[in-house]
């Protein structure tokens, strides 16, 4: 146990950026030591979005409840994850409470968002975008055209003050091998 400890993610020295812990999860020190691994949580997620950590959080984490988006994403009217837990290691959270907790941080890769890489419209990120406010909005911009005139494309940005990082937005790209947005733990 002792040297599980050791390593530089349980001492919170390294950063991932793929740990994306449930909403309503405590400091990741205080997690860890009142996670129990049963995978309750995990269980619960209604879009198999919580699933179990293989090393992103060290030996002491093994088997601890991770968000991974491109599997499911954090259900915008669901806590619970929250309820369930036998512990308090993921507190249980009052829905509307739970809709304004930040897990994550979702941006924008340029070099495969349709809009800004291929020069097509596509709008499937905002469309998902549970925040009512829409954490994803659009630029419009003239683009011009190898043969002459210009096209208007909608190119989507994130909101960082919005976004939650629930991860549907990862989860419905139309690229389905490496997402054209992805969400980190950044800004939780």
């Amino acid at each position: 146990v002792l040297a599980s400890r050791i390593s530089p993610e349980s001492q919170q020295r390294v950063f991932n950026p793929a740990l994306i812990r449930p909403p309503g999860a405590l400091a990741e020190r205080e997690f860890l030591a009142k996670c129990l691994q049963c995978g309750l949580c995990m269980k619960a997620c209604p879009t198999g979005g919580l699933q179990p950590t293989a090393f992103e959080a060290g030996w002491e984490g093994l088997w601890t409840p991770m968000l991974v988006p491109m599997v499911g994403y954090c259900e915008f009217n669901c806590n619970l994850c929250g309820q369930v837990c036998p512990t308090g290691a993921i507190q249980p959270l009052p829905l509307e409470e739970k809709k304004k907790i930040h897990i994550g941080l979702a941006t924008v890769d340029t070099t495969r968002c349709l809009p800004y890489a291929y020069e097509r419209n596509c709008i499937v990120c905002e469309e998902h975008c549970p925040v009512p406010t829409k954490a994803i909005y659009f630029v419009q911009k003239e683009i011009p055209l190898r043969e002459g005139g210009t096209l208007v494309l909608k190119q989507p940005k994130v909101d960082p003050n919005l976004c939650t990082g629930c991860g549907i937005c990862e989860n419905k790209c139309v690229f389905k091998d490496r997402p054209a947005i992805r969400v980190t733990s950044a800004g939780e």
